[in-house]
């Protein structure tokens, strides 16, 4: 079956806070709670917080879909970051946050997460970017793994609050290449 990839617009909230709620928790280190994961999920993954997400010139989300159906997104933030300490480990400017990176269960391992971040980084090179950044639990192997796969290097380490839980995050860090023509 072949992904297809799309832009989110704002009829996309409600499926798009569906989609977090069920992989975001995938990301948390086993230690995390489940009640730290739920305030997080109504906190900052609510149909009322991607229908601001979706409505912020700042930010662009992209959806993958098999047959309609959304098994992913992205989600990228076009500003300086706020934390100082990632400020400071970024090793190119102007930089774009990847926020959000996540595929459904089930269909891990079948392509969509490689659509998904060529996608993603064609968008960032044509907002500008000569990076793109990240943070990343550095207990989730598996998406360690596949940000390595795709050329993020480690250039630092930030905290993380879920619930009321810091979390070490690994900054990592893809400098782009010129878009090519």
């Amino acid at each position: 079956m072949a992904t297809s990839v799309r832009r989110g617009v704002a009829a996309d909230s409600e499926v798009l806070a569906r989609v977090a709620a069920v992989t975001f928790p995938l990301a948390c280190p086993q230690h995390t709670t489940d009640e730290a994961k739920a305030a997080f999920i109504a906190t900052h993954l609510s149909r009322t917080s991607f229908d601001g997400y979706l409505a912020d010139p700042a930010r662009d989300i992209l959806i993958a879909e098999i047959e309609g159906e959304a098994v992913g997104y992205t989600m990228l933030v076009f500003a300086e970051p706020s934390d100082p300490v990632v400020s400071q480990a970024l090793t190119t400017r102007p930089s774009i946050e990847l926020s959000k990176f996540y595929v459904m269960p089930g269909h891990h391992g079948q392509g969509v997460a490689a659509d998904l971040m060529a996608e993603t980084l064609t968008l960032s090179r044509r907002r500008g970017a000569a990076a793109v950044w990240l943070g990343v639990n550095e207990e989730n192997a598996r998406a360690n793994r596949f940000y390595e796969k795709n050329g993020f290097v480690r250039v630092g380490t930030k905290r993380f609050l879920v619930g009321d839980t810091y979390e070490d995050d690994f900054v990592r860090e893809l400098v782009l290449d010129a878009p090519a023509g």
